[in-house]
């Protein structure tokens, strides 16, 4: 059966569209209706997720209190904002919005480590979207400083807090990533 184009109108991306996508070795988002493509990530930038990751998932996924996925991994926050986040965090009692592809929902948790090429796509575009969206809690690392930022959902504004040492979650399980031992 032959392959059918889906080539949306400047705005118009979404999930099928970006599905449709073939693949060429980067990462794809939608933010907002538009395609956007990133590199793939430096192998220090790797490192850090590596390490955050590991952290996370023996407080969360060894206790059976939820998930935690590295990328790539699709998270559908809307039918028109599909996003790459570095890490994602599922508690025990959200785990239905993750299907056989791709979490279609609102994640507890995600995480994105700054590019050096972009940082305004993570501290701007996405911190807008993730907002919108209603995502409870998102972390921003910075690679270069060692230091994570912590935004905090509230009254359906971000609230933000600045950790070098050690951060821990705002909701259940409540897990703390000693940041020492990221660097």
């Amino acid at each position: 059966m032959p392959r059918i184009e889906h080539k949306p109108l400047y705005g118009g991306w979404d999930y099928a569209a970006y599905a449709a996508i073939p693949y060429d070795g980067k990462r794809h988002e939608i933010l907002d209706g538009d395609q956007l493509a990133n590199p793939t990530p430096n192998l220090y930038h790797q490192e850090l997720s590596r390490h955050i990751k590991f952290q996370l998932y023996t407080q969360i996924e060894l206790q059976e209190l939820g998930v935690v996925i590295n990328a790539p991994v699709d998270v559908q926050l809307s039918e028109r904002n599909i996003v790459q986040p570095d890490l994602v965090v599922i508690t025990k009692q959200r785990r239905h919005i993750m299907t056989p592809i791709k979490v279609k929902g609102i994640p507890d948790l995600l995480v994105e480590i700054l590019s050096p090429l972009n940082p305004d796509h993570d501290l701007v575009t996405k911190r807008r979207v993730y907002e919108a969206h209603q995502v409870p809690e998102y972390w921003i690392v910075y690679p270069e400083e060692h230091r994570v930022l912590q935004l905090i959902l509230v009254d359906g504004r971000y609230n933000e807090q600045e950790f070098t040492d050690a951060i821990t979650m705002s909701v259940e399980p409540n897990a703390t990533v000693d940041l020492t031992k990221v660097w």
